[in-house]
């Protein structure tokens, strides 16, 4: 499927904006003049910048235009970072004055058979489903599902597991970033589990594109 034109515009500006050649508080060119640059209407040079200011690299000021936005320390730290709360990790990351807000939903669910078989469990049993949403002045930012067994969150794990890949992630996870349904995006399971291997807490945590360009990884290596 090929990649939609305002994306591909406003990968472009991504880069740019990264690398610092478009420095912090730069006024980017009018959706007239994007369109004209790229070869293609207002309504895609205005998707694009849309997309920009859902990445939280720039902002829209009425009357103004679009302005290029301050970028934070964008590496993550894991699993350090991960096995902290919501709130310890997001607050420490956002920047002076920022409102970080954290929902968190929980329900008792029964599991099915896909559940069942990867928590080694009967079908039918109870598991805790959890969803998590993030976001900061009122932006999207994070999304996690997870489901552990009762009384395991967070889980008393010896073990955690991650795999960080480009993936589609769920509808409602796409609804909750603004990301078009079907694009893929960083994505990271995490599987918490006992010494011997026995599996306490699955979770799938999304998060906004370019929210992280750097997952640092740390970990004990055995002596023999």
């Amino acid at each position: 499927m090929p990649e939609p034109k305002y994306v591909a515009i406003a990968n472009k500006y991504a880069a740019d904006i990264r690398k610092g050649v478009i420095p912090p508080n730069v006024w980017l060119p009018s959706h007239a003049e994007i369109a004209r640059e790229n070869g293609v209407s207002e309504i895609v040079a205005r998707q694009a910048v849309g997309q920009l200011r859902r990445w939280g690299l720039v902002t829209t000021v009425e009357r103004r235009g679009t302005q290029v936005l301050a970028q934070r320390d964008d590496t993550r730290l894991s699993p350090e970072r991960q096995t902290e709360s919501p709130e310890t990790t997001y607050e420490t990351e956002a920047t002076a004055g920022v409102e970080v807000v954290i929902d968190r939903q929980s329900a008792e669910v029964v599991a099915d058979e896909a559940l069942a078989d990867t928590f080694g469990i009967d079908v039918g049993a109870a598991l805790v489903h959890e969803t998590v949403r993030a976001s900061e002045d009122g932006r999207p930012i994070s999304i996690s599902d997870s489901y552990h067994l009762p009384g395991q969150s967070p889980p008393e794990a010896d073990i955690l597991e991650e795999e960080l890949s480009e993936r589609v992630p769920p509808e409602s996870h796409s609804e909750w970033l603004g990301v078009p349904a079907g694009e893929p995006i960083l994505m990271v399971k995490q599987r918490y589990l006992t010494s011997a291997d026995r599996l306490l807490m699955l979770s799938d945590v999304s998060y906004i594109p370019g929210r992280y360009r750097t997952f640092s990884f740390r970990m004990v290596l055995p002596r023999e």
